[in-house]
């Protein structure tokens, strides 16, 4: 079953290379099909499987020789750990579904706003009404699960807002991820992907204050800080949880 799933997460992650490639140029996601971005030369089905085509090619267009990056591989690679691993903690089950949802979404969102500095409103939208989905997916099957998520992303949004307010450190994108963040992993896991997104933003922002020698106004995309905050959250939230009230009280 585990095969099968990193297949899916593979498949998956072959797609989000395409959202977050075109999606930043403001593109289609669907058509035109998928093409060389230097000849344009036409994918056939045996360019397009997961990391095998990559490493059958060699790296490079079939046609022209143009240099593929490495991150297409790496996206899919991700993707596909990402779900053998929520698969392994939770099974088959709606949270699974859900988790593997959002990890998707935050590699799309938070590559792109790597790239760009830039969230696209588009599909932090989408991010929404998907998480509105679970959540009426989950009262349905539990009838539990929507006040929680509601004030996770209402968390979500008012302390990233305040940051925005009150610092401008932050962008108004960030203050969506977050939002959408607090509707999927509710109080306690928005409250923990928050304490990770910044420790991780924190270090990352001294490392390239270190690499580049620059003097504290380097700008830096915070988006991707919080998609790492929020994968490991699903992880290990709980257990950093735990830590975190033993070590208090």
């Amino acid at each position: 079953m585990i095969l099968f799933v990193l297949l899916i997460g593979l498949i998956i992650g072959s797609f989000l290379n395409v959202c977050i490639y075109r999606i930043a140029r403001e593109e289609s996601i669907s058509y035109p099909p998928s093409h060389c971005t230097s000849c344009g030369y036409e994918l056939k089905w045996k360019d397009l499987v997961p990391v095998i085509s990559y490493l059958f090619i060699k790296g490079k267009c079939r046609m022209c020789k143009e240099k593929i990056s490495i991150r297409y591989p790496i996206v899919e690679l991700v993707n596909g750990i990402i779900y053998c691993m929520l698969f392994l903690k939770f099974g088959i089950t709606i949270v699974f579904i859900k988790y593997c949802v959002l990890a998707s979404i935050l590699i799309v969102i938070g590559m792109i706003d790597y790239d760009t500095k830039f969230v696209y409103r588009s599909t932090t939208i989408f991010a929404l009404v998907t998480g509105f989905v679970f959540v009426i997916i989950t009262w349905v099957m539990h009838k539990n699960g929507v006040v929680d998520s509601l004030i996770g992303a209402l968390i979500g949004f008012g302390i990233i807002f305040l940051i925005v307010i009150l610092t401008r450190g932050m962008g108004e994108g960030d203050i969506e991820i977050a939002t959408v963040c607090g509707l999927f992993l509710g109080v306690k896991g928005i409250g923990i992907t928050l304490f990770l997104s910044v420790l991780i933003g924190g270090i990352t922002g001294v490392i390239i204050l270190c690499l580049k020698n620059k003097t504290g106004k380097s700008e830096m995309a915070f988006g991707p800080c919080l998609a790492i905050g929020s994968i490991i959250t699903m992880m290990w939230g709980s257990a950093i949880f735990d830590i975190y009230i033993k070590a208090v009280f």
